[in-house]
């Protein structure tokens, strides 16, 4: 199995495979980290300067939790082997054979170096499969983590697969999953986001994908993206970087979206598939059965046959999920047994996690982040679920520009005829508060923060209530869950 070795990482930065310092030994990096506290021995540790901390200050951390060298755009005065490898440098002729772990990997520029290596790496790694490994990418407005959880579930069935974690989806993370590639991964699944254009340019540059998944469109990031239009280019950039069809590039679309159905199909070379609810769509589903927390049942409909699925994750919007899941499948080359396998044993690894409350309630963790899309299909799932007394928490929904009132309001109509009691916590939904009210809700609650809302709520929840809790991260929505 071939793994990332310091040497090698080396020559990835420096672009100099005759560069003296690969020639030292093989050191294996164990992992890729830019936070000293996640370490674990074995580790390259990143040094990125950041707003608010600077990664240079956890270098000696680094070190002594047993990392073996830590990526640095400067000197720093710690106990460790200097390896200068800025472009500037003379290359010196001859080194010490010997040389002592840890060490300092000097670098212009911490970030550039770390996606320097990533793009060399993903390149490296496609070349040696010989056509037999492939990149997955995936963007959309809303539901890109679920639909990568689906995609990875589905190609496990056949394929060793490398997904990125968490929400490893940036200018940052991309890099770090891609440099735990090894040989005898045969696909990788990746998330990509954007807060405006050329962001996802610049993540498939560094990670060429063969196929693209696009989940939704919608207005989320708006104030940062400055239009609709911006967040359709920027998205797009996604599909405009695949492969033509002639060399195995694949777009999956969904074709219920008329955003991307009007937009996308005229930006890429790769061979379209569409999936949805609507007829005339490559892959199509019906007949939707959901079973509040359960999960839904649907049929799928691929080369004029019918399949029942039993599809574990919440709420009837996860149908897409599924669907673009099997997509990707299908052209991936897997047998629909497979990918029906692959959907019906997925792990539930989703944000929205119901777990114990107080007084034996019921809580809806879904306080990760919140788009009017996401909220709204939160809110079908809560009214989905069966003997239950449903309460929604639902804080401010932020960077939604010029939509930010339209898009409260469209939540606070929807929330009316899902919950019997709505609290809601910030200044923008207000809005949801009003609206609800307006559309016939009279139990509603507006708190300014989280807290208070927090504080109302422990006296009030008992067994038999179940509270969804949702909000945009900066509201601090978590607090209302730790009570």
């Amino acid at each position: 199995m071939t793994e990332l070795d310091l040497e090698t990482l080396i020559e990835l930065i420096s672009g100099d495979p005759a560069h003296p310092y690969t020639a030292v030994g093989s050191t294996i990096i164990r992992d890729v980290v830019i936070d000293s506290r996640a370490l674990r021995p074995g580790a390259l540790f990143v040094a990125l300067p950041g707003e608010n901390a600077d990664g240079h200050d956890y270098v000696e951390d680094a070190f002594e939790r047993g990392a073996i060298g830590a990526l640095v755009d400067r000197k720093l005065d710690i106990d460790a082997t200097l390896i200068d490898i800025r472009s500037d440098t003379d290359i010196p002729e001859e080194i010490d054979e010997d040389v002592e772990l840890p060490v300092l990997l000097l670098v212009d520029d911490v970030l550039s170096a770390l996606q320097d290596a990533a793009r060399q790496w993903s390149r490296g790694w496609l070349r040696d499969g010989n056509g037999r490994r492939r990149i997955i990418g995936i963007t959309g407005s809303v539901g890109k983590t679920t639909t990568k959880e689906a995609v990875a579930a589905v190609l496990s069935q056949r394929y060793q697969i490398l997904k990125s974690e968490k929400s490893y989806n940036n200018e940052i993370g991309i890099p770090l999953t891609v440099l735990k590639l090894t040989s005898e991964h045969q696909r990788a699944v990746l998330e990509m986001s954007m807060y405006t254009t050329g962001e996802i340019a610049l993540l498939c540059d560094i990670v060429p994908p063969q196929t693209g998944v696009v989940t939704l469109l919608a207005p989320v990031h708006l104030e940062s993206a400055g239009s609709m239009e911006a967040i359709i280019d920027a998205k797009s950039e996604l599909i405009e970087a695949l492969p033509s069809a002639q060399d195995g590039g694949q777009a999956i679309l969904n074709g219920d979206d008329e955003l991307i159905m009007a937009h996308m199909p005229g930006r890429t070379l790769a061979d379209i598939m569409t999936y949805g609810l609507s007829t005339g769509v490559d892959l199509f589903g019906a007949d939707v059965q959901v079973y509040g927390l359960n999960g839904i049942r649907f049929v799928m409909y691929v080369d004029g046959r019918s399949y029942h699925v039993n599809y574990p994750l919440p709420g009837r919007h996860q149908v897409y999920t599924a669907l673009a899941a099997t997509a990707v499948g299908l052209v991936e080359g897997l047998d629909i047994e497979e990918i029906i396998r692959g959907l019906e044993t997925q792990p539930s690894a989703v944000r929205l996690i119901p777990k114990t409350g107080l007084n034996g309630s019921t809580i809806l963790d879904d306080t990760y982040n919140a788009s009017p899309q996401s909220t709204i299909a939160a809110l079908d799932l809560l009214a989905s679920i069966e003997r239950t007394h449903p309460i929604a928490v639902l804080g401010d929904m932020l960077e939604l520009g010029e939509l930010e009132e339209e898009s409260h309001r469209a939540v606070g109509e929807r929330a009316a005829s899902a919950v019997k009691l709505l609290v809601t916590v910030g200044e923008r939904a207000r809005w949801i508060a009003e609206e609800a009210h307006n559309n016939g809700l009279d139990a509603v609650m507006q708190f300014d923060d989280a807290d208070d809302a927090a504080a109302y709520l422990e006296a009030l929840i008992t067994a038999g209530d179940t509270v969804l809790v949702k909000g945009s991260r900066a509201v601090r929505m978590e607090r209302v869950v730790e009570v």
